[in-house]
């Protein structure tokens, strides 16, 4: 076991913030206004800013523009769902569009809800490379 010397860096998990940091309250009341605001805020990529104001806006309009304040789990689930089995959304954009809405409830909305740690990820089916036998060649 090596000495501890003065200065030396902490294990990482104590360097971590705690998962519950207080949030400035937001400015701005249009729902997609504080979405950009929080993103930026937490110094997101543009890109990502972009992607979850449109899984945001898509996600209200989907719901007759209800606002998400009042949704919960199952409107969240039969978004997803319609997305993957509607839709057929590739897997990487199933998981962009969830991680928008929970970013939308948790940093946004404030609301920790215990459905949100239940809602599964789609799982990337791996490819078996194709290998020709001498004969085949």
């Amino acid at each position: 076991m090596l000495p501890s010397l003065p200065g030396a860096l902490a294990p990482r998990k104590t360097l971590r913030p705690p998962s519950a940091v207080q949030l400035p309250p937001l400015q701005a009341t249009n729902l997609l206004d504080q979405v950009r605001e929080r993103v930026r805020y937490l110094h997101y990529s543009p890109r990502t800013e972009d992607a979850y104001v449109s899984w945001t806006r898509a996600f209200v309009r989907w719901h007759g523009l209800r606002h998400p304040a009042e949704m919960g789990g199952p409107e969240v689930e039969a978004f997803l769902t319609y997305l993957a089995a509607g839709r057929g959304l590739a897997p990487s954009s199933y998981r962009q569009a969830l991680s928008a809405l929970l970013f939308l409830y948790d940093k946004v909305l404030g609301l920790c809800l215990p459905w949100m740690a239940d809602i599964g990820r789609p799982q990337v089916q791996r490819r078996i490379p194709v290998v020709f036998s001498p004969e085949e060649v």
